[in-house]
């Protein structure tokens, strides 16, 4: 056995988004320690420049490296998109794992039709990194990005349904899906039968989303399958811990360890105790 497999797994979000990745993680890896970062004192990251957004996900890599982690995961769409290979270059060998590669993946596999709408940052968007992810996968696939900013302090709030909220949704999907429940949509391609949540903030919005976008569309996301892509490099590069003990679970925040553990809590679906988050700087 490695002894690195004794390590924790680093997962890093700009806020708290990532815990849908963590969460997935802790049901698919029960006895794999996790150590999770959220740098809420920079929240959001999606309206920064790109250059921003690398210097930032370093400085979050960089602390969890010194911690001592067996592999990172960027549980964060946009930092995915902009300092991925920055990360993985910096931090060499250590495996490091995106969102972007597992969010195309899950998308591509449950579009029928293959036109695929994609909601994330504004950063996320222009970047194109889940447009052009998808189509290595489908070639023939049409993808329709939508940057929704409001979506990321809606989640952070814990604002996931009712009517503001699918307002909200509203402004920015009705164009898209208002031909969703015909074979076509005006353009002449076929309407959009899947929805990528291309931000870890936005599952907690996944029934305002729903209702807005009908139930005829597929809505999927990056977390479970991340988690699934996570599990095979640990196997592969024999870092998977061999215990069957129970997994400890550390948190840490920029900024505001109250608010992180009460928000969190909404996240992974348990309550977080104020004790359980530790406040740090980068």
């Amino acid at each position: 056995m490695n002894d690195s497999s004794r390590l924790p797994i680093g997962l890093f979000d700009s806020g708290m988004g990532g815990l849908t990745v963590f969460k997935a993680l802790a049901e698919r890896l029960p006895h794999e320690d996790l150590l999770y970062l959220g740098d809420t004192a920079r929240l959001p990251y999606g309206t920064k420049g790109r250059d921003t957004i690398i210097r930032y996900t370093l400085k979050a890599a960089q602390k969890l490296v010194d911690m001592g982690v067996k592999m990172l995961v960027i549980a964060c769409n946009t930092a995915t998109s902009a300092a991925l290979e920055a990360v993985r270059e910096q931090f060499a060998p250590l495996p490091v794992m995106g969102v972007v590669a597992p969010g195309a993946q899950a998308a591509a596999q449950a579009s029928v039709n293959g036109h695929i709408v994609v909601v994330a940052t504004e950063a996320t968007i222009s970047g194109g990194a889940y447009q052009q992810a998808i189509t290595r996968i489908r070639p023939e696939a049409v993808v329709t990005g939508r940057a929704c900013t409001l979506f990321v302090p809606l989640a952070e709030e814990g604002w996931m349904n009712g009517p503001i909220v699918e307002g909200v949704a509203s402004r920015y999907l009705a164009d898209i899906f208002s031909d969703s429940t015909n074979e076509t949509c005006a353009t002449g391609t076929a309407a959009p039968d899947t929805l990528l949540l291309g931000c870890t903030h936005f599952p907690l919005l996944q029934e305002a989303l729903q209702n807005v976008v009908g139930s005829q569309v597929r809505i999927v996301d990056s977390a479970a399958t991340t988690a699934l892509r996570v599990a095979e490099e640990l196997k592969a590069t024999n870092l998977l811990c061999q215990g069957n003990g129970p997994a400890h679970y550390r948190f840490l925040t920029t900024d505001n360890t109250a608010r992180f553990a009460r928000t969190g809590s909404l996240f992974l679906g348990r309550e977080l105790g104020h004790g359980e988050v530790s406040l740090v700087d980068l």
